[in-house]
């Protein structure tokens, strides 16, 4: 007898809890996109289109605030995902092509730690560290939590694109009398590129809209974007703080479709 085949899909209700979930995370975000283009000063009286906010958020009052606090929040974020792609991809040539060792399983739970523990865990676990060092707070602290914080995010993307490239090629480079050096950096470096940009893509990210960890680590008077929103909104939401969501959101989505293409590219020409 041949066995049915199991679909989810087929169970009574799954679609009317998936048009909920969905609504209930998306319906926010497009409420917030819609009201950062309102004309008025209100965030839920609707009086017509405009750009105002947009504008407000370059030359407005608090305009060098956010543009100071949006300029830490890049740096941080392109030398985290930098420092943690480069990790990663170390981390995932020994996990994967440096055969069998001990310790492995627990080598691959400590890099996938981060992505189970929840992460006020992991805010309050790292302000600890730095306090009890006599670490000072600052641009620094930010920037070491990120690394530590996005490795895994980084490794899952390479790790996957490096488990589908099987070992022949680098075995007939090294027949061709190529070392291994020279069979990593010339075969299988170029093979797994679109992994790494994705993993780089990906950590990015997730450094980029961070808010927990960076908010225990900041010093005073350190500012990133998500934190900035924050301090904003403790005084009131308003308009120019939709309009600055809008576009950190339309940012983030643009980078992780980005990396999806370029991982789903790498999977196509394997």
């Amino acid at each position: 007898m041949a066995t049915r085949k199991f679909d989810v899909r087929s169970y009574p209700g799954f679609l009317a809890v998936t048009v909920l979930c969905l609504t209930i995370l998306y319906v926010p975000l497009v409420v917030v996109a819609v009201y950062s283009f309102n004309a008025s000063d209100s965030i839920v009286v609707w009086e017509g289109f405009s750009l105002q906010w947009y504008a407000d958020v370059f030359t407005g009052s608090e305009s060098a605030k956010f543009k100071l606090a949006a300029r830490n929040s890049f740096v941080i974020a392109i030398i985290a995902a930098t420092v943690a792609t480069a990790i990663a991809t170390l981390a995932a040539t020994g996990m994967i092509r440096g055969g069998p060792f001990k310790l492995r399983t627990v080598s691959f739970g400590l890099i996938s730690l981060p992505l189970m523990v929840p992460e006020i865990v992991t805010a309050v676990a790292t302000l600890i560290f730095f306090n009890s060092i006599g670490f000072e707070r600052g641009i620094m602290t930010i920037l070491l939590a990120h690394i530590a914080f996005c490795i895994p995010f980084a490794y899952l993307p390479i790790s996957a694109r490096m488990q589908g490239i099987e070992d022949t090629y680098e075995q007939a480079a090294m027949d061709l009398y190529a070392t291994k050096r020279q069979a990593f950096t010339k075969i299988l470096m170029p093979l797994m590129m679109p992994g790494i940009i994705s993993g780089f893509l990906l950590a990015f990210i997730i450094s980029l809209d961070d808010f927990i960890i960076t908010n225990f680590v900041k010093g005073a008077g350190v500012e990133t974007l998500p934190t900035a929103i924050f301090g904003a909104v403790k005084q009131g939401i308003k308009p120019n703080i939709m309009a600055i969501s809008t576009m950190l959101l339309a940012f983030s989505i643009v980078m992780v479709t980005i990396s999806y293409f370029v991982s789903k590219s790498g999977e196509d020409k394997s």
